[in-house]
Parts: structure tokens; C-alpha cells; sequence
């Protein structure tokens, strides 16, 4: 028998976050040629949700937003923007997205696809910050094939 592959999902999520992950994910890759991770660690400890690597090395970062309440306890998304060229918030449908600060990108996405209703204004990072988190993202992206091929003892 072979062996278990390790979770992707490490149950933080919500199911409704889950499938605004999915659309977000399918936009960012169909619609704009990104190579998307999910769940990605930054230096400052923040945990960006869906983070996105474009042809020319564009960084966009999408902070899933499944409720009111998950919007309004969260202050500190304005981190983001020091780690990405652009920085959106996704919601699913049923969320109003007069909540979201008008300054920000808005995406509205499903299980299935996702659309982008306000495009992010573009804050270049710098090109140290750049490399590091591409070297970051190289390195994580090797880690969790490595693991889905071998995740070790069992």
C-alpha cells in the first residue's frame, strides 16, 4: 500500500476561504500567468494567503476575506503591501465589498474562477526585497514537492 500523501490543507481555513482560495488561484494562473502558492510565511511573520509570481517577476499577494467579522478582526494587512507590487483582497460573493477600503484591489471569486472588481494600484518593492523573497519562494516550492514525494516515515 502506498503512503499517505500529507495534507495541503492545514485546516486554518474555512470552507468558504477555501473555495475563494480555488477561484483566486484559477484567475491569478488562467488570467494573468502567475504561479501562485498558497499559505506563504513572510519575514515579518505574516502568513499571506494566496501569493502570486507573474512572467516578469510582479509579486501580488490576495488576503482572503470569507466574513465580516474575518475582515474586521484583522488589522494587520497593511504589511502586505511591503511584500508585494500589488495587494488585493478576495471575497465570496455573498460578502459586501463596500467593506474593503477603496484603496486596495478587490477580487470576488468561488470554487470555480474569480474576477478581479477593483485592480491594486502598483507599489514596486524594492529590488532586495525582491530577490529575497523569490530565493524564499524557489526554496518553498522545492520543500513541498520534495514533501508531496516523499513525506517521510510513516
Amino acid at each position: 500500500m502506498a503512503p499517505a500523501l500529507p495534507p495541503i490543507v492545514d485546516l486554518r481555513q474555512s470552507a468558504t476561504a477555501l473555495r475563494v482560495q480555488r477561484g483566486v488561484m484559477r484567475l491569478l494562473r488562467e488570467s494573468h500567468d502567475m504561479a501562485c502558492f498558497a499559505e506563504v510565511t513572510l519575514k515579518s511573520g505574516r502568513r499571506a494567503d494566496v501569493l502570486g509570481v507573474g512572467p516578469q517577476g510582479e509579486i501580488w499577494i490576495v488576503e482572503i476575506k470569507s466574513s465580516l467579522i474575518d475582515f474586521q478582526v484583522d488589522r494587520k494587512w497593511p504589511e502586505y503591501r511591503d511584500f508585494s507590487d500589488k495587494f488585493f483582497f478576495a471575497k465570496p460573493a455573498e460578502l459586501d465589498g463596500g467593506i474593503f477600503p477603496e484603496s486596495e484591489g478587490l477580487i470576488v471569486a468561488d470554487g470555480h474562477d474569480g474576477a478581479i472588481l477593483r485592480d491594486s494600484p502598483l507599489t514596486p518593492l524594492a529590488p532586495a526585497r525582491r530577490k529575497a523573497l523569490m530565493l524564499k519562494l524557489a526554496r518553498l516550492g522545492a520543500d513541498r514537492i520534495h514533501a508531496l514525494m516523499d513525506p517521510g516515515p510513516q
